[in-house]
């Protein structure tokens, strides 16, 4: 069988696997409305979008773990990033220091196959005040910090409630 034929069928099979993952949404407020989401560097829209597609990706991936056709729905009513801007002469940059902590503020349900809540909560607040003294794993990628809140998070309140 050529290599091509070989991927063909290996994808035949990994991509019904991928469907029985569970899914998830979000729901943003006005960028505007939150604590800290203060551009560097880079434009406020494209910046805010950058946030938006991040945190979306990640919490896709980890719905992925929930069983088919559950669905984790996320309203994120406030975010506050890791760090703080400050001016570097002309330039503005985010300072990270242990004081300036990540925090989150979400709603969220959880919905099982047949559509029913199996969980749901109003005003979560995520933060982690030793979130410099975690060892970091793997690459340094954008956001690493709120992911990580997001991970821990995910894998305590949304995880345990799974049958």
């Amino acid at each position: 069988m050529n290599p091509v034929n070989k991927i063909a069928m290996l994808m035949c099979f990994a991509l019904p696997a991928l469907a029985h993952a569970g899914e998830s949404a979000i729901k943003w407020h006005d960028f505007k409305d939150y604590r800290d989401v203060r551009e560097s560097n880079q434009g406020k829209a494209s910046y805010h979008k950058h946030i938006a597609s991040s945190i979306e990706e990640h919490v896709a991936k980890l719905a992925e773990q929930l069983p088919k056709d559950y669905k984790l729905s996320l309203e994120i009513t406030d975010v506050d990033l890791a760090g703080d801007v400050r001016y570097g002469g002309i330039n503005e940059i985010r300072v990270v220091k242990p004081i300036y902590f990540p925090q989150l503020k979400l709603n969220y349900s959880l919905t099982n196959d047949k559509g029913e809540v199996i969980s749901a909560a109003s005003d979560v607040k995520l933060k982690d005040m030793g979130f410099m003294d975690k060892i970091k794993m793997g690459r340094d990628e954008p956001f690493n910090y709120e992911k990580r809140l997001l991970t821990e998070w995910f894998g305590e309140e949304i995880l345990s409630k799974v049958d």
